[in-house]
């Protein structure tokens, strides 16, 4: 069972009280602030600021259909007690770790470059990784703007690499 979790004692003067966590540190948000076009400003608790659609998360519930069309209820979204999840009047939450998963607008050729780096591919090897051409990968680290479904499939590389 190693690597799964860790137990750690937290510091206090008895003693008496532990932490357990298994898996990656959940991700938790300190601000959010509704922007247009269904996108969110996100200040994580790591210090870390994204902007990010959540359009696709609203598009794929029911429950969210109210978000999808109300501008005003928009406006209402408000980060929980907990800092796990957002949430709106209407009762609808989005959990930050959902949140997390979504591709930030903000991914840019820089961004597009250290993931590069992190695979470590070659310009070939990212072409071929991501189905595309070499000449558009070269575009994509120089200045060409980076597509939505581009930036998801370099995040998806990154993320699951061995």
């Amino acid at each position: 069972m190693s690597g799964i979790g860790s137990i750690q004692t937290v510091d206090d003067e008895d003693d008496d009280d532990v932490l357990i966590t298994v898996g990656e540190i959940l991700p938790r948000v300190v601000k959010a602030k509704p922007l247009a076009e269904r996108r969110i400003l996100v200040e994580w608790k790591s210090g870390e600021t994204d902007i990010v659609d959540i359009m696709p998360a609203l598009a794929s519930r029911p429950v969210f259909m109210a978000l999808r069309n109300d501008d005003t209820l928009f406006q209402t979204l408000k980060v929980n007690e907990y800092g796990n999840a957002i949430e709106w009047d209407d009762g609808a939450e989005l959990t930050a770790v959902w949140i997390r998963r979504l591709v930030p607008d903000n991914f840019g050729n820089g961004d597009f470059r250290a993931a590069m780096a992190m695979l470590g591919f070659s310009l070939q090897g990212m072409a071929s990784a991501l189905q595309v051409s070499r000449r558009l990968i070269a575009d994509y680290r120089k200045d060409k703007p980076i597509p939505r479904h581009i930036a998801l499939a370099t995040k998806y590389l990154v993320e699951h690499r061995r």
